[in-house]
């Protein structure tokens, strides 16, 4: 009997066998390229992994700041070679943890940093200036990056010396996650400025990491994320040639952000059509000359939307899968999620077996012997192609609708995923779409799980922590800084300076993003699909 047609996540048709056919009058030379050289399908450094493996780059925080650094300094010790923080969201969302609406929210998806003082304790005996650290922080994307050069210099680092990434791509929260503060046009502005600050200040931080994640985490499919992540690229590079900057000046610090799901193949030419697009957007779109400036670098975590709380231990092997796709896609750091998220806040043991599966991968495994091992393989570039076409097609789509911000406003994108969603869950539900242990290879009865759950005093201690730092600081020093910080924000400075200096007196994350929301308002979304 023929078999049912097989199609990929992004809906394009999977052949049972490729051939050279599938290749035929394929120009090899400028299509693929060779690693490390225009137009990066192949990688973007010439040696990738054979030189040194990917940056393992764990992602953690919970409760207070003392709990996080105690997760740090476990990874550390396991071989984690990159920090990559996780705010709760009273944070993300620029409120202190004693704020009426974080009420119930301190400390449960992420750390909770209220002051200068929280950012310290984080990194209590962690030096700054040998550990590259990501923090996963957008809408107050700037504040978190100040706290961080504050206690670098604390520590007596060198704001020069600092390396890591923050994320700052708000324009995905009006997309797909919803921790926006202010509307998209302040927003860019605040993108801009931290551009601009880390140019002078901070020349070795990447300014910015243009997620696909989320969006994949919300629904999209590889072609939606692909072509939505590269639309928000353009828009940033866009609002920084508006601000005054050159291209190549800002360009090679822009990173990105990609989901990794079970489907290897697909993600592997996922990678290498992202890769392609945005090397040939920066150069035939934007005019970059810098090879840095072209290349498309980007992180990695596995798909969390693809864990489940049924037979968890199966994740492990789910994860795998979806670390290989990242490895053999060309990754430059990866975050293996821990087989029980989808239960709840990740265990010492759980999050340490995550960092194992990364070091066998690099260490056991020969993923690492030789460069881009699936080059030339028919069906991956076949793959390529066609996600290419699919991507380039919505971009075209973005464009049609005013760019990235218009379609935004409109709310195209977030309809767009949401269709597709809705999509993958009928499938599900119908059974067309296998889920391990869900739909199907069930059990009669789950076995047991303790979970790691957050401490609800953390909230009171949080609150009490606050007090004392509004009691014990320089009142005056911190509405000085308050109201230049406003000043600022009114007019067209740079407004990171005076940010810096408020939250250098003490300031507080929601004192600093209450300054903003006087000046610049709050983003109200507006459903139009």
């Amino acid at each position: 009997m023929p078999t049912e047609p097989r199609h990929t996540e992004s809906g394009l048709p999977v052949e049972p066998v490729y051939g050279p056919e599938a290749l035929a009058g394929w120009d090899a030379r400028t299509r693929l390229g060779s690693p490390g050289e225009y137009p990066f399908t192949r990688g973007v450094y010439p040696t990738m992994y054979t030189g040194r493996p990917w940056t393992v780059r764990q992602y953690a925080g919970f409760g207070t700041a003392a709990e996080s650094n105690a997760r740090y300094r476990q990874l550390i010790a396991h071989g984690t070679t990159g920090l990559s923080v996780a705010f709760d969201l009273p944070t993300q969302m620029g409120y202190d943890s004693d704020a009426p609406l974080a009420h119930g929210e301190v400390g449960k998806v992420g750390v909770a940093v209220d002051s200068v003082e929280d950012m310290a304790v984080l990194f209590d005996g962690i030096p700054l200036g040998e550990v590259s650290t990501s923090m996963t922080i957008n809408a107050p994307a700037a504040l978190l990056l100040l706290l961080y050069r504050l206690v670098g210099e604390a520590q007596g680092v060198a704001p020069a010396a600092l390396t890591g990434t923050v994320q700052n791509d708000v324009l995905k929260e009006y997309i797909a996650r919803g921790t926006y503060i202010f509307p998209p046009a302040p927003s860019l502005r605040l993108v801009a400025d931290v551009f601009r600050y880390c140019r002078a200040e901070i020349p070795r931080w990447n300014t910015i990491s243009i997620s696909g994640y989320h969006m994949a985490e919300a629904g999209a499919d590889p072609a939606q994320e692909i072509a939505f992540t590269l639309a928000n690229g353009i828009a940033y590079v866009r609002c920084a040639l508006a601000a005054g900057m050159a291209v190549d000046e800002f360009a090679p610090r822009l990173s990105f952000f990609f989901v990794a799901r079970t489907t290897l193949l697909e993600e592997v030419a996922k990678f290498r059509a992202a890769r392609r697009i945005w090397a040939r957007t920066m150069r035939e779109t934007f005019g970059a000359r810098d090879p840095r400036s072209q290349m498309l670098r980007f992180h990695t975590q596995t798909a969390g939307v693809q864990l489940t709380a049924q037979q968890p231990e199966v994740n492990l092997v789910r994860v795998t899968v979806q670390a290989l796709a990242a490895v053999l896609g060309g990754t430059q750091s990866l975050h293996t999620n821990s087989f029980d998220e989808a239960i709840a806040l990740p265990t010492e043991k759980s999050a340490r077996l995550a960092l194992r599966t990364q070091q066998v991968l690099a260490h056991e495994s020969d993923v690492t012997a030789t460069v881009d091992p699936f080059a030339g393989s028919y069906a991956v570039e076949s793959m390529t192609e066609e996600l290419e076409t699919a991507a380039l097609g919505l971009m075209a789509k973005v464009e049609e609708l005013g760019g990235a911000v218009a379609a935004i406003e409109r709310g195209w994108q977030k309809a767009e995923i949401e269709r597709t969603a809705y999509r993958v869950q009928q499938e599900t539900d119908a059974g067309r779409r296998t889920v391990v242990g869900v739909n199907r290879f069930r059990l009669d009865r789950e076995e047991p799980y303790r979970p790691l759950r957050v401490d609800p005093a953390i909230e009171q201690r949080q609150a009490e922590r606050l007090a004392r730092l509004r009691a014990d600081r320089d009142r005056s020093a911190v509405d000085r800084g308050l109201s230049a910080l406003r000043r600022a924000a009114e007019g067209t400075e740079n407004v990171l300076p005076p940010m810096r200096e408020a939250l250098a007196a003490r300031a507080t994350v929601g004192e600093v993003c209450d300054a903003l929301r006087q000046v610049w308002g709050t983003h109200t979304p507006v459903e139009r699909f």
